[in-house]
């Protein structure tokens, strides 16, 4: 006997289906599918496999692969409710047909809904009691024959619990009530109703206003539901979680009930036509209502974690990608008051040198020793830069290193300047005290290793904060309420394409940066390093194939992305890929030169025309990106390292006044706008309203976190803590 089958990935359907949401031509979307079934990386995929995709970039691809994630979740739903149904023997041809053909994830549950194995309701109760058929009688909403009581008294039972003609049509009701509640047909009306007319209410809970203020602007708030922000509803849905409000779905109840009862063709003329429609209204209030509601919250909700989601990406995305400040002697700050400020070193590859304690801050207050200290350090290890911690004890020491670098570069004038710079430590001392950090510093104190981290921050942030859990990093809006497997993806898939978009040094990078290499992953990376650590550094990228389970699929995703500075082969420290080596070595071959001259030479690379060297397996997209890379090989692609100039009269938030036109530094960008660091310590807020002269639609149309930007203070409240600034003539 054969065993059905039930397989519901329809690979055509679905490259149809993909082509269509996503914009692009089927050929892109198969191709890009197939590539990714593969095995193949979003990286991988849209810099070595252009002539495959036709060009897709990695957003486009972004899109297919959630795509193709949700292509195969939904088939493997649509799979087990097959299964399920035709185990219990109702799985009929149309049935079948219905759930094979349903793309959408609600319409498939409302489906499966008659047949789902459910908890013992009313009407579960009442069929037990054998009240089915009075309930189909009742549907058909005929007259009785012979008589309402004739048809209803076989139906009495009192040893069955129907003692009476009224316990007899209350179970009937009930049953009705459910299966009018699982029509799916009435289900996707009722659900189009609460999309396009509901409003989402939240309301305090009795007795809990002390202790939700926070939240005082929902305690009684309601807005349309196709309207509502992803902010404010992350808030509501807040404020639920911690049993301070309930947040609910509110209808026009006398215009639904009125369609409902006309849908469901109640006859005026049947003798219990007032019972129906009291068992409509019962059906809408106690099954169909909340139905409704929790699909129209869980939409919402989604919606929402998406676009937090996106702004948090998108936020990581900049901080990750900020200016580096490059390989210069760095000194790290950590401020602190009673425990002092933890002061260490780090040379321009990011070596740790040394590290002390000062105390330029309450309670001990010993500025003379701190300033000897810091000047001997700097004078030793010749200093480049400084990085503050944004933290505790932040601003005094910011104004204690700014009296004395003053002093020191008025002394040192036949030398660059040192600079100093806050940076942010979100996430820092989670680090410091990580399995990672006592791994790279065991014999180091947990304080010691936070300065550390805040001077490697500033020589590279990327490079420093994939040691963090995206999470903990502080750019985020409501990232702990977003459903977290979904933000982890989103967001180490932003670290992924960050990482391999400027590229690795895989002799000086630590296992933590090359695990976002595209292929590369955790546990191998480890080995990388430690093949390193023992063997010592990698001459090319071809020895990386020595790696224990490194293999050549490993190495097609990954070897692009890697770079061997002054290895054997000139191309090892580029972003050409081995498999197109021979390429250049015939490009070179054409001009008469060794491939050495060729990388980097833009006057001889300009000599080439793409055309020429087109093959059936490299075709033009691939070429062009060869020979702008040949010109400018291994170029980072991050901007240039700037520092914002911070007002020396504005040290505290009681130093503002409206009117003042100030620098600062994008820190956080929102849905409703962005914040800003003005150099005291409490950032200020331009709403999305005052980001420009023009209508902004999305702050990150305008700003980006990072940016420096000129704003003119409007409000400052010092009690509570607001700045409010604005773009406009600044």
């Amino acid at each position: 006997m054969n065993t059905p089958s039930f397989e519901c990935f329809d690979l055509d359907q679905t490259v149809r289906s993909i082509a269509s949401a996503a914009g692009v031509g089927e050929q892109q979307a198969r191709a890009a599918i197939e590539l990714l079934e593969d095995g193949n990386t979003l990286p991988f995929i849209a810099r070595y496999r252009k002539e495959a995709t036709k060009g897709l970039d990695e957003t486009q691809l972004r899109l297919i692969e959630d795509a193709l994630a949700k292509a195969h979740e939904l088939a493997k739903r649509k799979s087990t409710i097959l299964k399920t149904i035709d185990q219990l023997g109702q799985l009929t041809p149309a049935l079948r047909q219905q759930i094979e053909q349903c793309d959408d994830k609600i319409v498939l549950e409302d489906l499966y809904l008659p047949y789902k194995p459910k908890r013992r309701t009313r009407a579960a109760m009442a069929r037990e009691r054998g009240l089915q058929p009075l309930a189909d009688l009742l549907q058909k909403q005929q007259p009785l024959r012979p008589s309402r009581t004739e048809a209803i008294r076989p139906f009495i039972n009192p040893e069955n619990e129907v003692p009476d003609e009224q316990a007899a049509l209350a179970g009937a009701c009930d049953i009705l009530a459910e299966q009018w509640a699982e029509d799916v047909q009435t289900r996707s009306w009722l659900n189009e109703q609460a999309q396009r007319f509901g409003r989402i209410h939240s309301q305090v809970k009795r007795g809990k206003q002390d202790e939700a203020e926070k939240f005082e602007m929902y305690f009684d708030h309601e807005e349309a539901a196709s309207r509502i922000p992803s902010h404010r509803l992350l808030a509501m849905k807040r404020g639920e979680a911690e049993g301070l409000l309930k947040v609910s779905l509110k209808l026009d109840e006398e215009i639904v009930l009125r369609k409902l009862k006309s849908r469901l063709s109640l006859n005026h003329q049947f003798e219990l036509h007032s019972l129906l429609e009291q068992t409509a209204e019962d059906c809408y209030q106690r099954l169909l209502l909340p139905a409704a509601e929790s699909t129209l919250l869980q939409e919402r909700k989604e919606k929402a974690d998406e676009e937090a989601i996106q702004v948090f990406s998108q936020n990581l995305r900049e901080l990750l990608l900020a200016a580096p400040a490059g390989p210069k002697v760095t000194m790290g700050i950590d401020p602190g008051f009673r425990t002092g400020c933890k002061v260490a070193i780090v040379d321009g590859t990011g070596k740790y040198l040394e590290s002390t304690a000062i105390y330029p801050t309450p309670p001990r207050s010993d500025i003379d020793g701190a300033t000897r200290t810091l000047k001997q350090l700097m004078e030793r290890h010749q200093v480049e830069l400084i990085a503050i911690g944004n933290g505790t004890a932040s601003r005094e020491t910011d104004a204690f290193v700014t009296t004395l670098l003053k002093d020191w570069n008025s002394q040192h004038k036949d030398q660059p300047p040192v600079l100093k710079v806050v940076v942010s430590e979100s996430g820092a001392s989670i680090y410091s005290a990580s399995e990672l950090a006592a791994r790279e510093y065991p014999d180091l104190d947990v304080t010691v290793r936070g300065a550390i981290c805040i001077a490697h921050r500033l020589q590279d942030p990327l490079a420093e904060l994939v040691k963090i859990d995206p999470k903990s990093i502080g750019v985020g809006q409501y990232q702990h309420d977003v459903n977290q497997s979904q933000l982890r993806h989103g967001l180490d898939r932003e670290v992924q394409s960050c990482v391999n978009m400027v590229g690795v040094d895989v002799n000086m990078a630590s296992s933590s940066l090359l695990a976002h290499v595209a292929g590369i992953g955790p546990k191998l990376a480890e080995k990388i390093v430690e093949h390193r650590d023992e063997q010592g550094r990698y001459p090319s990228r071809a020895a990386l194939m020595k790696v224990p389970k490194l293999g050549k699929k490993v190495f097609e995703q990954a070897a692009g992305f890697l770079r061997i500075r002054d290895g054997k082969h000139p191309l090892d420290n580029s972003a050409v890929h081995p498999e197109s080596y021979h390429i250049v070595e015939s490009m070179a071959t054409q001009l008469g030169v060794e491939t050495r001259q060729l990388v980097g030479n833009e006057s001889l690379v300009s000599k080439l025309k793409a055309e020429e060297f087109v093959t059936p397996e490299c075709g033009l997209p691939t070429v062009v990106d060869i020979l702008a890379e040949l010109a400018k090989p291994g170029r980072d692609p991050r901007s240039e390292f700037r520092v914002a100039q911070f007002s020396e009269s504005v040290n505290e938030i009681a130093d503002l006044k409206p009117g003042m036109i100030l620098e600062g530094v994008i820190t956080n960008v929102t849905k409703f706008g962005a914040f800003i660091d003005l150099g005291v310590h409490q950032d200020g807020l331009i709403h999305i309203s005052e980001l420009a002269d023009r209508y902004v639609s999305s702050p990150s149309e305008v700003v980006s976190l990072g940016d420096i930007v000129r704003v003119k203070v409007l409000e400052v409240d010092v009690q509570r803590k607001r700045i409010a600034v604005s773009r406009k003539q600044a």
